[in-house]
């Protein structure tokens, strides 16, 4: 029997029996049928309805069938039905909007070669409406597969193996973000027992086996992911095993990279040599993106302070007749690089907030160097009405402005707080602070000392456009919902 340690096997082992006959789920293939019908349903009624529109002017009845077969063609060839893309992240927006590109280069091509030189207009402006109402309603249909998995229905059985420790973590994982749709149900770990060595279970989760048993449970036991964690047992060999056991199963063979914390575009595999290899980019703190992201900032930023200037206004008043102090709050914050800068808020404490402080150092609710009080006195009425729904952020879209903010970015520290930073916590501190970022979509001041710094670690380390976006469209969610403000 081969040990825990790294060295291969001096036999080969028997070929496994063949797999027993496994399918999807049943609420898989649903919520597929749904996404499918969702998306042709629509397209129809847009294709349809512009095709109306454009034919009162110039009637070209195959411009309507051509367009509505290129998106059909364009999104099943692109994989934007695939069952393993539906609910998967931001996979799935990728592939969606990946296939409306390449409708509307069908749709084009195919008016040169027809000589349909009046193509125009559904080249840029029918498919662009589908994509604006497509990407909205398969939102919709996430929201309501999130919250089936947050009641514990719609999850994927995993089959997770490795040591106890990283079994763990991937256990708590999965727990806390369930909208991923994974539930462990079994682990196998290195000696076939919990981490007492007593219990055979990890954190809830029955061991059924041991390491090298992984295969045969895998195949008898209709997972459909079979997780892999860091242990001193894996190598190569024994992995590629493992992918070769599980191929013709409906089981999708996971394994985690030991990089936990750094995601998304810095990843990339590929081949050198005959051997895959796992590259790790380093981060982007300048170049055409920083500058592309600079100019979305400062330009969205300025027309967002030209849309809610009545409602600043507003608050100002309510601000202002609440106690006739000050309006706005200044506070000295550092910035990128360590670059000090005042921010600016609307006032929500007593004018003589900071004086009383000094007392209150008993009644501190925050976790590092942090003070939090969910019931703090010295908010006032109105102030407690603008932290629920973040309104006193607003003024720092001036900050944004002037370039010493960004809209999205790692929270904005105190000198106090940077003061006290361990060295790999300092690295907050290479791009600039934002309006909001993975801490205010994640829980706001609910979230530990801890949760904040690696929140704002990661967003450091695995910063892209694609994930501004979706944290300002997360925030939106967010501050209506008044979650974690006070």
């Amino acid at each position: 029997m081969p040990t825990s340690g790294g060295a291969p096997d001096p036999v080969a082992p028997e070929a496994p029996p063949a797999p027993p006959k496994s399918h999807p789920a049943s609420w898989e293939k649903r919520y597929q049928a749904t996404v499918v019908g969702s998306d042709l349903a629509t397209s129809g009624v847009v294709i349809g309805i512009s095709a109306f529109v454009i034919d009162r002017v110039a009637p070209q009845d195959m411009h309507a069938v051509g367009t509505a077969l290129a998106v059909i063609c364009a999104l099943a060839v692109c994989r934007a039905w695939s069952g393993r893309m539906l609910g998967e992240g931001p996979e799935e927006y990728r592939t969606l909007g990946r296939g409306l590109i390449v409708a509307a280069v069908l749709v084009a091509l195919g008016g040169l070669l027809f000589g349909a030189l009046e193509v125009q207009p559904w080249v840029f402006i029918v498919v662009p409406v589908l994509a604006l109402v497509l990407f909205p309603q398969r939102y919709l249909l996430r929201r309501m597969l999130h919250r089936r998995r947050r009641r514990g229905d719609c999850l994927l059985p995993v089959l997770a193996a490795g040591s106890n420790a990283t079994l763990s973590d991937l256990i708590t994982c999965t727990r806390r973000e369930s909208h991923v749709g994974w539930r462990v149900e079994a682990v196998c770990t290195p000696d076939g027992h919990g981490p007492d060595g007593e219990r055979d279970e990890v954190d809830g989760v029955p061991v059924v086996g041991t390491l090298e048993e992984l295969s045969r449970h895998a195949r008898r036991g209709g997972y459909r992911v079979v997780a892999i964690t860091a242990d001193q047992y894996w190598n190569p060999r024994r992995l590629q095993q493992l992918a070769w056991d599980l191929e013709g199963t409906s089981a999708e063979m996971v394994v985690a990279p030991m990089l936990m914390e750094v995601a998304g575009p810095r990843l990339n595999v590929s081949g050198v040599l005959g051997m895959p290899l796992l590259r790790v980019t380093a981060p982007a703190f300048t170049g055409g993106r920083r500058l592309v992201k600079e100019v979305v900032d400062r330009l969205g930023a300025a027309l967002l302070l030209l849309l809610f200037s009545p409602l600043l206004l507003m608050i100002a008043i309510a601000v202002k007749l609440g106690d006739g102090g000050p309006v706005l709050y200044r506070q000295c914050r550092v910035g990128k690089d360590g670059a000090s800068f005042t921010m600016l808020k609307f006032r929500t404490m007593v004018p003589n907030a900071h004086l009383i402080r000094k007392t209150m150092d008993g009644d501190n609710e925050g976790a590092g160097p942090l003070f939090k009080m969910k019931r703090d006195p010295r908010v006032t009425r109105v102030g407690g009405l603008l932290r629920r729904y973040s309104l006193d952020e607003l003024p720092q879209l001036a900050n944004v402005v002037s370039g010493r903010m960004s809209l999205v970015g790692p929270r904005p520290p105190l000198p106090e707080e940077t003061a006290r930073y361990a060295p790999h916590v300092r690295r907050r501190l290479l791009v600039k602070p934002g309006l909001t970022g993975l801490w205010q979509v994640s829980g706001r001041s609910d979230l530990t000392w801890a949760e904040s710094v690696r929140l704002d670690l990661r967003y450091v380390e695995d910063w892209s456009l694609a994930l501004d976006v979706a944290i300002l469209w997360k925030t939106v969610r967010a501050v209506l919902a008044g979650q974690g403000a006070y």
